[in-house]
């Protein structure tokens, strides 16, 4: 099939105007892949942005033809992209929220490369130089914003969702922009849409300008989840774990929508962190919702917590179905206790550095069928580590579903083997097979062919 493509030449507009020689050289050298290899494949997703695709083999298939380089000027740089998704363009004109995203991906590929990886004052190894190194990318990008009351809602969900599902995220959303409320999600459409939208009306009824929708991304989910059209900051992380680290440290309250195996991944990792005993008192407001038709759902993912991680967990979030306006009610006496608690520690608003984050919980998890197998998925650890790999064992399934590399991985090695104690893989496995019923694995219409097998 042929898709429509353009050739152009893009200007910054105020962002990610300079580059030195080297680092140009870095992103024209295509002998080695690396550096322009990561640039040109984030690129294309978010210029393929308002496409209906989650299947990054699929994109970078469909527009092998792509190319983008970096043309020095003298009074700064410009982008040169040719075979281009025609849809990112107006009357031959790059529309101009996709351009903004188009360098903030060349501002943080720059940036990780220059300034973070081999960096000697960065220490990828501790803990705490990783979570230094995500303070520096998000400070890099400009999103942190220190003098402003907490306010930002991280809403995490699917992207494979409903029309009900999705029109009740939208009108949360809306509860939220009408109490001043930011946004802040994984960029892509469905739940990371739908809040953004809501709150964008919420945000104009209410005469507020300058409302944050803030994206955050990583290369290998961005192919599958391109930036929806609302984000106006995006950040591009260089994993998940990071990219994971960036809500948990710069969120004030977590909303859940119905989603699938990447929202499970999402729930398990902030459940790890706070079951953490170091996090115990701080507060930290998460709320699971969705509409009545959602209430089963909620339900299956409730026992699954309880089976596996206990009741201490299911302490940790509320669920409220059906209720947009209690939703927002309780986001927003959340946030005021967030609020309290920093002041009083003397803590900072906007990067939550109290938080114990565990290394368990940052250190990069490669989706191989080798470390899938050996996944330790039994009851004879602390809960916070269990909750750490079964982080891992979704993230695996996600990269098996969506992302490049797992797929091309599951199609010449097989599908990836699921071991563990059956206390823990029965739970698991009826979660997963209700997400497959529920078709949550993939978009509508398209089929779903498992990329595990649950060893027992």
């Amino acid at each position: 099939m042929k898709y429509d493509v353009v050739d152009a030449r893009v200007v910054p507009e105020g962002r990610m105007e300079l580059l030195s020689r080297v680092e140009v050289s870095k992103l024209l050298d295509t002998s080695r892949g690396g550096l322009y290899q990561l640039f040109r494949n984030c690129s294309l997703a978010v210029l393929n942005t308002g496409n209906e695709l989650d299947d990054g083999k699929e994109l970078l298939e469909r527009y092998r033809s792509f190319d983008i380089r970096v043309v020095p000027e003298e009074r700064g740089i410009q982008l040169e992209v040719k075979g281009a998704p025609a849809t990112a363009f107006v009357d031959g004109q790059m529309i101009k929220g996709i351009g903004e995203h188009l360098f903030a991906v060349l501002r943080d590929v720059v940036y990780v490369s220059d300034e973070i990886k081999g960096n000697p004052a960065i220490d990828l190894e501790s803990s705490a130089g990783i979570t230094n190194a995500v303070f520096h990318i998000l400070r890099n990008a400009n999103i942190l914003r220190p003098l402003t009351d907490p306010k930002l809602v991280v809403c995490w969900g699917g992207h494979s969702i409903s029309r009900s599902e999705y029109d009740y995220t939208k009108l949360v959303g809306y509860q939220l922009g009408l109490r001043g409320l930011d946004i802040c999600t994984g960029c892509g459409p469905g739940a990371m849409k739908g809040p953004m939208k809501g709150a964008t009306i919420g945000h104009a009824k209410q005469r507020i300008r300058g409302g944050q929708y803030l994206g955050i991304s990583e290369p290998g989910i961005i192919a599958a989840e391109s930036p929806n059209p609302i984000v106006n900051d995006l950040v591009i992380m260089p994993d998940i774990e990071k990219r994971l680290e960036a809500f948990v440290r710069t969120g004030h309250a977590f909303v859940i929508f119905p989603g699938g195996v990447g929202t499970a991944e999402e729930f398990l990792y902030v459940l790890g962190v706070l079951l953490h005993p170091d996090n115990a008192g701080i507060p930290f407001p998460l709320i699971l919702t969705g509409p009545a038709e959602a209430k089963d759902y909620f339900a299956e993912i409730d026992s699954f917590v309880a089976a596996t991680l206990g009741p201490q967990a299911r302490k940790l979030y509320q669920i409220i179905v059906n209720d947009p306006v209690a939703v927002a009610r309780a986001v927003q006496t959340g946030v005021e206790q967030v609020a309290q608690f920093r002041t009083g520690r003397g803590d900072a608003y906007y990067f939550n550095w109290a938080l114990t984050v565990d290394r368990e919980f940052q250190a990069p998890f490669a989706a191989t069928h080798a470390n899938m197998r050996n996944l330790n998925l039994g009851k004879d650890q602390d809960r916070h580590q269990l909750a750490a790999n079964l982080r891992r064992a979704f993230s695996g399934v996600v990269a098996g579903n969506v992302k490049d590399e797992g797929i091309r991985a599951v199609e010449q090695h097989g599908d990836f083997e699921i071991r563990g104690d059956a206390g823990v893989l029965n739970p698991l496995d009826s979660l997963l097979g209700s997400f497959v019923a529920q078709q949550r694995m993939k978009l509508p219409g398209k089929t779903y062919k498992p990329c595990y097998r649950i060893i027992k």
